[in-house]
């Protein structure tokens, strides 16, 4: 009897559709009539879902200093945590594909949504380094079906005239979760640590469990999808990414050269990436298309969209590194994360009014060129800088971050769908990879350069200072009295003057870093937008020269 029950209560819906509410692929839901209400009801839930797999990740992200510590943790450790997320997230969506076409679409999103829910409860009680990591690893795997249901939810939500406006809505409510993360996490880990942090997640995850019980999403078509060859292709392609977001995440935590690991694991992902695609371009109906996969339309794609994700990772790693170094805390950066969210918001409206499927490049153009603008305004920071001076560039790139995304997703999306629905699930492992290594790589590449800046900052402005120099001694001499009421000693107070001018020289030196890590970023935008634009004069001039030798002389 309870096995019954649980079968029904995983069962879909028997519904009957006209041809043309039909589903476009199987795995995926119809496309029915609703009534308003029931498309009220679909926003809502779409809303929680997109929030919840979004959500989870950005607290931990936002907040892996405090968690450091009362985890216990040393910054090898904790980087892990975001980095986990990122190894089974990329790639989770190429199997999950094959779940929802061979089970349905029902029994995919309770069974993630529940082995979520319970990995978080689970870490309540065994609060260990090992239970973080494999909380955050089900956390990723959870992350990918939550977004893909966000997706679907918002598509029922919109009348069929509006669905891809729907799927660009749905790509981009997720990526309000990192200035949402900002604003309240900092109070939740005030109340009791990493407990509430934790607490929250799994609140969100029983909340979107129980929405998703209760509203279905409209049945999908079922066929026999897995082969056996599936799960070798994908054991190759998954333990590849994961090996080389394992080297993003923690190779400037480690240091690139310092860790034989890095090169073992990049030693190992090569030869299994070759595999995977060595197996695929052989197979009859591969799980990656090779072929389409090395078209220059789809390498373009990744190039840009890579270097898009790049240039973003300016306003999470270099703004508010920053500002950080500049003493700013959480207190100063409630306002400026107010604005990052409304802005963030107001790209994901932008994108989706003003989509034209035939005109996909010009919103990615545009976002990328507003980038370049922003993070050359950002790169004349002073020591003197502080968030309010960031309000409007900040503003920008998060308005940029939402708005190219959703046109950035269509327009792989209907090339793949051109081809055939069998293409959707190699353009979900590129898109996976572009957007999530491209980010995590971001990050990598921005605190790298970062590092190797201060470095040679600092010994630039050590090597002008000299002691001898009366403006320095001054200097010197001021900080020691800064410390006279506490510090008697005249040889220790000198000695303490020198460490604080030594702590300023850090200071500048950051500064002069990052203002480096800006003026990088907004020329790799520059040169993004540029190859853009040199792509889109080309295409209207091919199409002209074809227009001319069509016309009958």
């Amino acid at each position: 009897m309870p096995g019954a029950t649980l079968r029904h209560f995983l069962s879909e819906e028997q519904w009957t559709f006209a041809p043309h509410e039909r589903a476009v692929m199987p795995g995926s839901p119809a496309s029915p009539a609703h009534p308003a209400r029931r498309r009220a009801v679909y926003i809502a839930v779409a809303t929680l879902v997109g929030l919840t797999g979004g959500l989870g990740n950005a607290m931990i992200s936002v907040n892996t200093a405090q968690l450091q510590g009362s985890l216990g943790l040393d910054p090898y450790q904790i980087a892990w945590l975001p980095t986990v997320y990122v190894m089974t997230n990329t790639s989770a969506n190429m199997l999950l594909i094959k779940f929802r076409q061979q089970y349905g679409l029902r029994p995919f999103a309770l069974i993630f949504l529940g082995l979520y829910v319970l990995a978080t409860f689970a870490h309540l009680f065994v609060n260990d380094f090992g239970s973080a990591v494999m909380v955050r690893a089900v956390s990723g795997i959870a992350g990918a079906s939550l977004s893909t249901l966000c997706l679907y939810y918002f598509m029922q939500a919109f009348p069929a005239k509006w669905r891809l406006k729907g799927l660009v809505v749905g790509i981009g409510i997720p990526q309000c979760a990192i200035p949402m993360a900002r604003l309240f996490s900092p109070d939740l880990l005030a109340m009791s640590q990493w407990r509430a942090l934790y607490l929250f997640e799994l609140g969100l995850a029983i909340i979107s469990f129980a929405a998703v019980a209760l509203v279905r999403l409209p049945p999908s078509e079922r066929q026999p999808a897995f082969e056996k060859l599936d799960f070798v292709t994908f054991g190759l392609f998954a333990g590849s990414v994961a090996l080389v977001a394992a080297v993003l995440g923690q190779g400037r935590i480690v240091w690139w050269t310092q860790a034989p690991w890095i090169g073992w694991s990049l030693v190992a992902a090569i030869p299994m990436f070759i595999g995977a695609l060595a197996i695929e371009h052989h197979r009859a109906r591969p799980l990656i298309n090779t072929r389409w996969l090395g078209s220059a339309d789809i390498v373009r794609f990744a190039v840009v969209t890579i270097m898009a994700r790049i240039v973003l990772s300016e306003q999470t790693y270099a703004a508010v590194g920053l500002l950080t170094t500049l003493g700013q805390t959480n207190d100063q950066f409630h306002t400026l994360f107010v604005i990052i969210l409304i802005a963030s918001i107001a790209g994901v409206a932008a994108s989706a009014i003003t989509l034209n499927v035939e005109k996909l490049t010009h919103p990615i153009m545009l976002a990328i060129g507003i980038v370049a603008i922003a993070a050359y305004t950002d790169s004349h920071s002073t020591s003197l800088t502080r968030a309010p001076e960031l309000y409007v560039s900040q503003a920008l790139i998060a308005f940029s971050a939402t708005f190219f995304l959703g046109p950035a997703l269509l327009f792989g999306m209907t090339r793949a769908l051109k081809e055939g629905s069998g293409h959707i699930i190699t353009f979900i492992a590129l898109f996976g990879i572009v957007n999530s290594l491209g980010g995590l790589g971001g990050a990598a590449l921005l605190g790298t350069y970062q590092t190797i800046q201060e470095k040679a900052h600092s010994s630039a402005i050590v090597q002008t200072i000299d002691i001898t120099d009366p403006m320095v001694a001054a200097r010197i001499g001021a900080g020691g009295q800064a410390v006279g009421r506490v510090i008697g000693d005249p040889a220790l107070r000198q000695a303490e003057g020198g460490a604080l001018l030594s702590q300023v020289a850090t200071r500048e030196a950051n500064v002069l870093a990052y203002n480096d890590v800006f003026r990088l970023i907004a020329i790799l935008s520059a040169l993004t937008t540029a190859y853009l634009a040199f792509l889109l004069a080309r295409r209207n001039w091919r199409a002209r020269r074809a227009a001319l030798i069509e016309v009958p002389t």
